[in-house]
């Protein structure tokens, strides 16, 4: 598995959001975006993340950074995902790997001690510059889901809610 590190040109992606609609990257010109990964739509460490990142949503498009999650799930599932925990958050499917692949963060890991490969849960903040063209500023992998939003959050300055 290849990683990205800060500095990095950070892989264009164009993939599927839970209606169908292709998203890109690049769609998000002279913005930040955090573009994070996880494991399974409507699991437990998931939930607890979509759910944190919608809380926070309005906080962070304040602050001008937009936020994406991709996980290897169809768009039927993340659909169904969206409508059951209401997310507000923006969620891509990538079963193919794509961009699971280009961003290094499909690997070998424990589950109970039994060494299993899926998605090593991971976060990327993403400098989009004015032609659509991004940059790493920070690639954190294998992060917790509990308490993760927050620390981000605090980690880029965006102010709480009040």
């Amino acid at each position: 598995m290849s990683t990205l590190a800060p500095g990095d040109p950070a892989p264009e992606f164009a993939l599927p959001d839970a209606d169908g609609n292709i998203v890109r990257l690049s769609d998000h010109a002279a913005r930040t975006v955090v573009v994070y990964f996880y494991p399974a739509a409507l699991t437990p460490g998931c939930t607890v993340q979509a759910i944190d990142f919608t809380a926070s949503l309005d906080e962070f498009t304040q602050s001008g950074v937009d936020v994406i999650g991709i996980s290897p799930d169809t768009t039927d599932k993340l659909a169904k995902f969206r409508m059951r925990k209401n997310l507000r958050v923006t969620l891509l499917a990538d079963p193919q790997h794509t961009a699971i692949d280009a961003y290094g963060v499909w690997g070998t890991k424990l589950i109970f001690g039994k060494p299993i490969d899926g998605i090593i849960r991971s976060t990327f903040v993403v400098d989009v510059d004015a032609d659509g063209r991004g940059t790493v500023r920070e690639a954190l992998y294998d992060v917790r889901a509990a308490g993760h939003v927050d620390r981000l959050r605090k980690k880029l300055g965006i102010p709480a809610a009040v």
